[in-house]
Order: structure tokens, then C-alpha cells, then sequence
């Protein structure tokens, strides 16, 4: 594969060399800045072999380097290992961003190339700022990629169908008029709608262009008067097309959204947002057209749920909690007695899911890692890394699924048998920072980045940390991660948004040792309004997922009284909810795992 690769980056050099190309970058993203792509976007993952969902790759005529966050570290290491590219750890003390890399790597007046389409905006000005003083151009017009991926797997095209309003709340008319208030108050006569889940969301429509994600490849164009879905139309069916035109929203071609854009008339204010939109779009857009940047409005209108999604929401995870905890039961009780390999627990838990009405698929590829392998904070099983769970240690298990009610994310890290101390004080620690979180009670007003300490407080105490945020938005029925609510501590430009009521928002802080184990307990939490006094609303969260945390890895001894007593509360709370859906070995199973801790019992 090694060697593949290197033919690869060599046969693109010399597409670089006859266009004069200095450098190539190759990001993850499709046409939608999306950060799950199909088969048919997997450019940089065909170039370098690294697998995971975040990473960017630049070629030099004599280098090459990718950048991906903590989440991939070991995986990327392991992946680019001879190989000559470079892993560059963003974030990390002393390594460069893409645009320092190429201010400090490219000569003067050179050019940088890419595929215009799979770039935004904002990172080709963020890199053109860096090196303003070099005069380097930037040449988008060309897919070098494509030009040598023979086996290129088609542009995906599956069938989309009807989100039925009584899951929404909202029908596709009252969210265009909000869509086309928001604009008036921006004096934008046009809004360009680029991201794959706000045109599902807006038209209560769902697709399957993306594995995992129920979304279809489009753009809209919404204007005061009228509202252009560009979209591959062999993918509605005559009644959708129908119910589109009834709601005023009339077809054109997929391709066709840059000529659009192009024959916008002189003085007309087009809205976009330059960290969405495609550097290839954005230079379609005539120079007699006004531009607004800034993030679109359909961002923040998804990102608080409606109450007939809040309610559908929480049944969603009644479901799901079952599910896995049925899952946790199978688990601890057969490892040892049975050959289990993790991709086997992976089949086991899609089957106890499938058993769940309203099921319709996984929210994202599952991630199930035993010992060493849940060090690798996103590993997902392949036949080439399968093990088997042996009787002792610790089993990591992120998962989630799409309900017609709703979309779950659960991590739950499981004891298969004996545990070590030091794996036993690592779980605690990192539940500790769990419960504190998950009992947050916040004036309006606050941000993500606020809270994200009190996750992170018990790990610093101890001198201990992890590498990923704590906590990110999760759609209805659409993307596992969304926007623009966040928890982490490390800001970056625009993070800055108050928790609102509706909002569904994950809570997963970790501990990672390399080559030795990796711990993670994730829930979702519903963001409500609590007390309104005279020092203003307060906000507290309310959990939705639904399954007990492993007490056979909790020390109750470094439990602080309010901790232990949180977790008590959020154990009796699983069994009310879910017993009823339990029977017989099951309902047993439940009763023993969420009974009261009692300290040096």
C-alpha cells in the first residue's frame, strides 16, 4: 500500500509540474464543507491511506505533510508510518498551520493549487493573509485527483424521502418565511444554503448520500419571492416534486449552482458564509453583487429543537438506552464463555438495535476498541485490526443511532472482568468530570467554553488530560455533530454561543493511555430553562441518554459526597425510565447495575 502511495504522490507531482504548481492541497471535505463525505470526495484518503474524517494534505515538489487534530493522532502515525509524508499535529507546541508551513516552504510569485470546489473561502484568505508577502496566486480550476483515480467511485445519487412533520414540529413553509424574516433584518435579498443538513432540515427531507448521515448532495438559493433547490433530480420522487412546488421551491441541476450565482443581478445582497461556502462559488459570485458574511441563520434555527423533536428526542433514547444496555448485559456475561471479537460486539449491538421500532441505521461507524485500541480515541474495527475481548480490562463503545424520533451518541466504557487500579482511579476521575458537568446550572447567557472545565477539573487536578473537546451539538435525524454549541476550552473564532433552551449538546470527557487503554463516558443532554430570579434565567441540562455507567470500574472512594450522590440519582433515573421496557434477565441485570453505591460497602 506503502509503496502505492508514493506512485500516487509522484504521479501527482508531475500534474503539479506541468501546471506550475509550487503546492496541491487536498482537504476532506465534498462540495459542502461537510465533515463526513461519500466514496466519491475520499481524495486525500486515497492520496496518503489515512482513514480518518479530519485531516488536510499538502504536496511540495520534494514533501509532503497531513494535518489532523488529537483525535487521530496514534491512527494517523500508525497509517502514514513508510510513507514519506509528514504527520503534523495541529495544535501542538512548535507545529506550523498549513499557511505557516507554506510562508516558511514556497518561494515568491509561485502558485498554489486545489480543487475549488472542496475548499472554503475562509481557508484559501486565511492562507492568502499569511503569505501576502510572498505574492503567491492560487489556481482552484482543476480536480488533479480525479485525473488519476481511475477506480473513482461514482458521485452518490440515492433516493431522498419525507421527514413526516409530526417528527419536525415544523413544516418546510414556516421555515422558509423564518429563513426569509432573518434575511430581511440583514437586507439580503438572496441566501445561499450550502451545508448538506441545513437544506434537509429545511425541507423536512432526508437522504443517504452520506454513509451514516441521512443527507442528499444540493444547494439552495433562497430569495424573498422564491426559493431554487439545486439537486440531482433523479433522486425525488413525483410526489416530493410535487410537495416542493406546492411550497414554492422549484428544481434546477446540481451543477448548475455556479451559473446561477453568476446571473445575479447588479445591486442585490447575496448572504453567504465564507467558512461554508467553496472558494469556486464564492468566485462565481459577480463582482456587481453585494456580499453579507457571515454564518447563515439556518445554523442556529437547527440547533434548537422544537418540542415535538424535544419529545420524540427523549423516546428516541428510551430505545436506544434499552438497546444498550440489553448490549452491556450480553457483554459482561458472555465475554470469556464465547469467542468475541470486537467487530462481533459491533454486529450484537446493531442487532439489539434493530430490535428497536423505528430504527433506521447507525449515526456514525461504530467505535468499539478493546484495551490499547480505545487508546486510539476514533478506532473503528477493520478485518485487519479485529481482536478478540478477552475476561479482563476495560472495552470502549461509542456508538449512536438514527431514529425515526431522533439521533442518539452514547459512550459507554465497559469492565469485561478484572480491572487494574490504575485503570480503575482513570474511569472514576473521568466520571467524575462527567457528573460535574452533567449537573451544571448556568445563567443564560453562558458558553461551551465557560463549562468545558468542569469536565476537565478532576483530570488537571490530577495532572491529567485528553485531546478532544468535551462536548458537541447532535442534529434531529441528521449530522451526529453539529453546530454552534460546543464544549471545549480552546477558543477559536465564532465559539462564542449562549447555551440555548433545546439545544442537545454531548458530554464526553476522556483519559488516554498509548498502547495501554482509553476511557470515555459520553451522554447527551437536553439544555433547559430552570429558575428565573432577579439575577436572571438559569439554565440547567437534563440527560437524555439512558443506560447505567459500569459500577464494576468505579471507585466509590474517590467519589466526593455530592458525586456519588449525582450518580445515584442518575442510576435511579435510568431504571424508572427503561424498566418498563425490560423483562425478566434483562430487568434483573438493570436492577443490579443501577442499586444504590454505598462508600466501603
Amino acid at each position: 500500500m506503502h509503496n502505492i502511495i508514493e506512485m500516487r504522490l509522484q504521479t501527482l507531482r508531475q500534474l503539479m509540474k506541468q501546471r506550475e504548481l509550487a503546492a496541491y492541497i487536498i482537504p476532506t471535505d465534498d462540495f459542502h464543507s461537510s465533515e463526513y463525505v461519500g466514496e466519491y470526495f475520499k481524495a486525500r484518503e486515497y492520496m496518503s491511506g489515512f482513514t480518518g474524517s479530519a485531516g488536510t494534505l499538502v504536496i511540495l515538489e520534494d514533501e509532503a505533510a497531513l494535518w489532523t487534530d488529537g483525535r487521530y493522532f496514534i491512527q494517523a502515525q500508525e497509517q502514514l508510518r513508510d510513507t514519506s509524508i509528514l504527520l503534523m499535529k495541529a495544535g501542538q507546541p512548535g507545529v506550523p498551520t498549513i499557511a505557516e508551513y507554506l510562508q516558511e516552504k514556497l518561494q515568491e510569485s509561485v502558485k498554489v493549487g486545489f480543487d475549488g470546489r472542496t475548499v472554503t473561502e475562509q481557508f484559501v484568505k486565511g492562507i492568502a493573509e499569511k503569505t501576502d508577502t510572498k505574492g503567491i496566486t492560487f489556481y482552484g480550476e482543476e480536480d488533479l485527483v480525479g485525473m488519476i483515480w481511475k477506480e473513482r467511485p461514482k458521485l452518490p445519487a440515492e433516493p431522498v424521502w419525507e421527514l413526516d412533520v409530526r417528527y419536525g414540529g415544523v413544516s418546510r413553509e414556516e421555515k422558509l418565511d423564518a429563513v426569509r424574516e432573518k434575511m430581511r433584518l440583514k437586507e439580503a435579498d438572496v441566501l445561499l444554503v450550502t451545508a448538506l443538513d441545513e437544506v434537509a432540515w429545511l425541507l423536512n427531507l432526508r437522504g443517504n448520500d452520506v454513509r451514516n448521515t441521512p443527507v442528499f448532495l444540493s444547494y439552495m438559493l433562497i430569495g424573498q419571492e422564491k426559493v431554487v433547490l439545486c439537486v440531482q433530480e433523479q433522486i425525488l420522487s413525483e410526489e416530493i416534486r410535487k410537495k416542493l412546488q406546492t411550497a414554492g421551491v422549484e428544481l434546477n441541476s446540481y451543477d448548475k449552482i455556479g451559473e446561477l450565482l453568476g446571473g445575479l443581478k447588479p445591486g442585490q445582497h447575496i448572504w453567504v458564509d465564507s467558512k461554508q461556502i467553496s472558494y469556486r462559488l464564492m468566485h462565481s459570485i459577480p463582482d456587481h453583487v453585494a456580499i453579507v458574511d457571515e454564518t447563515g441563520p439556518v445554523t442556529g434555527m437547527k440547533a434548537v429543537k422544537n418540542q415535538a423533536e424535544t419529545e420524540h428526542i427523549r423516546a428516541a433514547h428510551v430505545k436506544d438506552g434499552v438497546a444498550v444496555t440489553r448490549f452491556m448485559r450480553w457483554l459482561k456475561e458472555h465475554v470469556g464463555t464465547e469467542e468475541i471479537t470486537e467487530m462481533k460486539a459491533v454486529s450484537k449491538l446493531e442487532t439489539f438495535r434493530e430490535q428497536m421500532d423505528g430504527y433506521l441505521m447507525p449515526s456514525f461507524d461504530p467505535i468499539l476498541a478493546y484495551g490499547a485500541h480505545a487508546a486510539i480515541i476514533h478506532y473503528e474495527p477493520t478485518t485487519q485490526t479485529d481482536i478478540p475481548l478477552l475476561p479482563k480490562g476495560l472495552c470502549l463503545a461509542d456508538t449512536g443511532g438514527h431514529y425515526r424520533e431522533g439521533t442518539t451518541d452514547i459512550t459507554r466504557t465497559i469492565a469485561l472482568g478484572e480491572v487494574t487500579a490504575e485503570e480503575r482511579r482513570a474511569y472514576t476521575i473521568v466520571l467524575r468530570g462527567h457528573l460535574n458537568l452533567a449537573a451544571a446550572v448556568f445563567p443564560y447567557g453562558v458558553c461551551g467554553q465557560n463549562l468545558d472545565v468542569l469536565a476537565r477539573e478532576p483530570l488537571w487536578e490530577n495532572g491529567l488530560d485528553y485531546n478532544h473537546g468535551t462536548g458537541h451539538g447532535v442534529g434531529y435525524l441528521l449530522n451526529v455533530h453539529e453546530g454552534p454549541q460546543n464544549f471545549r476550552w480552546r477558543i477559536r473564532e465564532g465559539d462564542y454561543v449562549p447555551l440555548e433552551e433545546g439545544m442537545v449538546i454531548s458530554n464526553e470527557p476522556g483519559f488516554y493511555l498509548e498502547g495501554r487503554f482509553g476511557i470515555r463516558h459520553e451522554n447527551l443532554m437536553l439544555c433547559r430553562k430552570g429558575e428565573k430570579n432577579e439575577y436572571g434565567q438559569f439554565m440547567y441540562l437534563e440527560p437524555l441518554t439512558m443506560v447505567p455507567f459500569d459500577r464494576d470500574a468505579i471507585d466509590p472512594q474517590l467519589l466526593t459526597d455530592r458525586e456519588l450522590a449525582l450518580l445515584n440519582a442518575y442510576h435511579k433515573k435510568v431504571y424508572d425510565t427503561i424498566a418498563p421496557y425490560l423483562e425478566e434477565d434483562d430487568l434483573a441485570w438493570l436492577t443490579k447495575a443501577t442499586e444504590e453505591i454505598v462508600r466501603n460497602a
